[in-house]
């Protein structure tokens, strides 16, 4: 690693010495454990690095879900100095993360959020008075009934995807992240992004794709043990982290500022009424506050939104990739889904969000595309306020505790062949659904839950229901006409998500852009 490739004496004398600290720190924190509670069960770390070198540092989740047949549902690891309890089942998490909530609320640090930015996220922030009003203000816009007002302009959003994908089928990602963004923007900032290309889009994407690395544990680390190399000076080996850092905080600055101060300047220059917003709407009422409370609302109305906004484009974009993977994959799915479709809304017409209780089948395939391949197999870690006796285990006060979502999605006795793709496991025999629903473990646990969750199912649905009306998709075929096969390869940065993989996506037979764009406009 290049923090590491010069003063390499001087490096391993660090170490050396910072590992028999770490010895020392913790025998009696040791002893004290031996006199009450021991922690729950994992694998024996080794000095100052803990577990480190048994995990895999990509997919951590898959090697805590493969650890859970050795240690059972509640495991314990240490990174670094850091105590991690990992939950690999929904019972442990609900009990812990949702009934003992008072407790398990807080966010741990993370060394890389104040250098690259991500501080400005309040889906990070420490449980406390900013958590709370930042949190409010997003629950007063994107609350269950609120989202009513947003599903005509997620049904014209989707419907001019399909017409892009139309024109432009190998840019399918693309056209994702733009519905995704267009959402989100006209929700929180009343702005209308073009179809395609966005410079507002963009900017939020630069910041998206600059902040993936700060996730990555071979960021993590050396910020942790070494916190002065974002002071080292520019020329000085080891230097390129702090320079990547100051590139993603710029970035993050221009995607907070750039679409408030848009929204605000809308308000002043817009002659009719502007459409409701998140941010028109809050500042209408942070006018009502006296002048001292405005800098603390304004603050927090920028960091929800951008929160709002990144959660919402990057996890929707995702699950659509995924989504487009699985009908690749499984052709009989979409045909099935398809003849649902034209049975109960007719090839005349496309699906309105009000069909949704009619569309069992299509909803099955939206709860196996969330369980199948979840966007957050970590979900976003939690943290203990203070320590804990859970089940006679002893949860040390500031240990990160991990809602593992993978491993709840590859419970074999809930999910039989849990690596395939099968949405009938969500059907009954008379073909309702049944009662599990995987998004109620998706969008995250207890007093952290993504408060944007309904509008962003609404979004899903809309998009999928959209996709399967009007399009099929197919392998990509080489010159002799045969299938392109090949392996699915993830991303793992801010979600998790298929890499661009070669596929075929056309209009069905009946469907024309004519049809969609006259549907688009009355819509």
């Amino acid at each position: 690693m290049p923090w590491f490739t010069s003063g390499t004496h001087l490096a391993l004398l660090v170490l050396a010495s910072a590992i028999a600290a770490d010895v020392i720190r913790r025998l009696p924190q040791a002893k004290r454990r031996r006199k009450g509670f021991p922690l729950p069960p994992g694998p024996t770390p080794v000095p100052l690095l803990g577990n480190i070198f048994s995990i895999d540092t990509v997919e951590p989740w898959k090697t805590y879900t493969d650890w859970k047949a050795t240690y059972g549902e509640i495991l314990y690891v240490r990174l670094l100095d850091q105590d991690v309890v990992v939950l690999n089942s929904q019972p442990e998490v609900l009990e812990m993360l949702e009934k003992r909530s008072q407790i398990y609320s807080d966010r741990p640090f993370i060394a890389s959020l104040v250098p690259y930015g991500l501080d400005r996220n309040f889906a990070f922030a420490p449980y406390g008075d900013h958590w709370r009003l930042c949190r409010r203000i997003i629950h007063q816009t994107f609350r269950a009934e609120a989202a009513f007002a947003f599903r005509p302009m997620q049904l014209r959003r989707a419907r001019q995807m399909i017409v892009n994908m139309i024109d432009n089928p190998e840019q399918y990602s693309s056209h994702y992240s733009t519905f995704s963004a267009a959402v989100a923007m006209s929700a929180i900032y009343d702005y209308e992004p073009r179809t395609r290309d966005d410079p507002m889009v963009h900017a939020v994407e630069r910041f998206i794709e600059a902040a993936i690395l700060s996730s990555a544990l071979w960021r993590v680390i050396p910020l942790t043990i070494f916190p002065f190399l974002m002071h080292l000076p520019d020329w000085c080996p080891g230097s390129s982290i702090k320079r990547e850092a100051n590139h993603s905080k710029r970035c993050a600055t221009e995607s907070i500022e750039k679409p408030y101060q848009y929204a605000q300047k809308r308000m002043q220059t817009v002659s009719d009424h502007p459409n409701p917003s998140m941010v028109s709407d809050h500042i209408t009422r942070m006018q009502n506050h006296d002048e001292s409370y405005r800098p603390e609302y304004e603050n927090a109305l920028k960091e929800a939104s951008v929160t709002a906004f990144l959660a919402s484009a990057e996890t929707t974009t995702s699950t659509l990739l995924i989504f487009t993977l699985a009908m690749v994959l499984h052709p009989h799915v979409r045909r099935r889904a398809q003849a649902e479709i034209d049975a109960v809304i007719g090839m005349d017409a496309l699906p309105d969000y009000d069909d949704r209780p009619l569309l069992p089948y299509v909803e099955a395939i939206i709860r196996e595309t969330v369980r199948w391949q979840p966007v957050l197999p970590c979900s976003v870690p939690h943290a203990a306020a203070t320590s804990d006796i859970y089940k006679g285990f002893y949860i040390p006060k500031g240990a990160t505790v991990i809602g593992n979502v993978w491993a709840i999605s590859r419970d074999e006795s809930r999910y039989p062949n849990a690596s395939e793709f099968i949405p009938e496991r969500f059907l009954t025999a008379d073909g309702t659904l049944t009662d599990d629903d995987p998004l109620q473990f998706t969008f995250g646990f207890g007093r952290r839950v993504c408060p944007g969750r309904h509008t962003a199912d609404a979004s899903l649905w809309t998009a999928i229901a959209t996709m399967l009306a009007t399009l099929d998709f197919s392998h990509a075929k080489d010159a002799e006409g045969r299938d392109i096969e090949f392996e699915p390869k993830y991303a793992n940065g801010v979600t998790h998500h298929p890499i661009a993989f070669p596929c075929s996506i056309s209009p069905r037979s009946h469907v024309s852009k004519s049809v969609l764009e006259r549907a688009l406009h009355v819509g």
